[in-house]
């Protein structure tokens, strides 16, 4: 069994190429500044993990992986267009840097050469696996639009808001890691258990990452923090806040939704500290991180082929960016 920094490395050295033609240079190079920038490659690793859980890793998975990889890649452009981010990982947005058209169609493009490496897989599953893929495709987006439509509508429930994000968010780590046991051979009960590991560890990353944007070190979160505050999402934190905040503090808070003052996020902030709203995302990130450890417990195979995929939860609900 493989580390996810041994398997990071090796998808890296595979990934670590020209994935579009050289023209026309306009389109192409946007998209190829994009990946370059790097990330953490959390989604193709555990197609290979999910896949090494059960057997020897496949010549197809590392087609499935970049497949995933392009995939999100994709999502990530379009999302900064919509949220109108100025940065990704610290650096230039491709929209910021490219303007919004050519953006978008790089996107596109991106979308284009996943599905052309998932039409490298050889495996009798290939079927099954496209229809993984664009379920999960689907749910992405759907998930995005609800993102989207919350912006707008005055209230979000929390079962609402863990909706849209099990669809924008945990489905695409949940479906990688099936993918990868789809080819692994896994059985159609352990197929189950691992898209639950994943997703409920997606839920948890995504609490984290809400929590990161408002109170997160800009430095090393490599995003503007308190975008979200300013611009108005509804996030869980801000749905919590407005639950448990007292009633002068709930007040203000709805006031801050429909202005901007210079200080917004730091009165904001003030207001989610005093609802202890930032200890009350601490504990709901655990709560799913341990529903996602019970469905890897549940996986039927022997225990120390599932030391990777914890060691993959620690890595991604301990950092601190």
């Amino acid at each position: 069994m493989q580390s996810f920094e041994q398997l990071l490395q090796a998808f890296n050295a595979s990934f670590e190429k020209e994935h579009f033609p050289a023209q026309p240079a306009s389109l192409y190079q946007p998209a190829q500044y994009f990946l370059s920038i790097g990330g953490k490659r959390v989604r193709p690793v555990s197609v290979l993990m999910g896949n090494e859980l059960f057997d020897e890793i496949a010549p197809d998975s590392w087609q499935v992986a970049t497949a995933i990889e392009l995939f999100h890649n994709f999502t990530l452009i379009h999302d900064d267009i919509m949220d109108k981010a100025p940065l990704r990982r610290g650096m230039e947005t491709v929209h910021s840097r490219y303007g919004e058209p050519t953006a978008l169609l790089a996107g596109d493009v991106m979308l284009v050469v996943a599905y052309d490496y998932l039409n490298k897989v050889h495996s009798p599953h290939l079927q099954k696996l496209i229809r993984i893929f664009n379920d999960t495709a689907k749910a992405v987006c759907e998930g995005q639009q609800l993102d989207m439509d919350f912006e707008k509508q005055p209230t979000v429930s929390m079962a609402d808001y863990l909706h849209m994000i099990t669809l924008k968010t945990s489905v695409l780590l949940a479906a990688s890691l099936q993918m990868g046991a789809v080819l692994g051979g896994a059985s159609e009960g352990n197929q189950q258990h691992i898209y639950a590991f994943g997703k409920n560890l997606g839920i948890a990353f995504q609490v984290q990452d809400d929590y990161l944007d408002a109170f997160g070190d800009p430095q090393k979160f490599g995003k503007q923090v308190g975008g979200d505050i300013l611009a108005n999402k509804k996030t869980f934190l801000l749905i919590k806040a407005l639950e448990t905040a007292s009633a002068a503090d709930g007040a203000r808070l709805q006031e801050l939704l429909h202005t901007q003052p210079a200080d917004k996020v730091a009165q904001v902030l003030a207001i989610y500290r005093r609802a202890g709203v930032d200890e009350w995302a601490r504990t709901l990130k655990a709560e799913y991180d341990a529903k996602a450890l019970q469905h890897l417990e549940a996986i039927a195979v022997v225990n120390r082929r599932k030391a990777p995929l914890q060691e993959l939860a620690a890595f991604l609900l301990q950092r601190e960016y």
